[in-house]
């Protein structure tokens, strides 16, 4: 009977693990789409990959899980950039990506204007 009892533990002790870590990565996917749509970049593939994870302090002093995610965008349909992105909890506390499309389409029109 104890045997039971300890595997049902372990058994939802994984499914709570499982369903953070779904969560998690969908509320990544949502930031990684909202990203490239906001820097006008091409998201490539619709998905995130889940690429570490390990414990962390929270604001609030409790420890927390911190999920690393990449994602891959590009400029121009051809080349394929990694983005990468951090969320501790739901909140995301690292972002590397498709800023620099942004920046460039504003130095080009920057440009176009100066021709003129």
């Amino acid at each position: 009977m104890p045997t039971l009892l300890i595997l049902m533990i372990i058994g939802g002790l994984g499914f709570v693990l499982w369903d953070t870590g779904r969560a998690a990565a969908e509320r990544a996917m949502v930031l990684g789409r909202n990203a490239c749509r906001a820097a006008d970049v091409q998201w490539l593939d619709q998905s995130v990959h889940a690429s570490g994870l390990r414990l962390r302090r929270l604001p609030s002093g409790w420890l927390g899980l911190e999920r690393s995610f990449r994602f891959d965008y590009s400029y121009d349909g051809i080349e394929r950039h990694t983005g990468r992105m951090v969320l501790l909890g739901r909140e995301l506390v690292s972002f590397t990506g498709p800023s620099a499309a942004q920046i460039s389409r504003i130095r080009t029109a920057i440009e176009e204007a100066e021709d003129i």
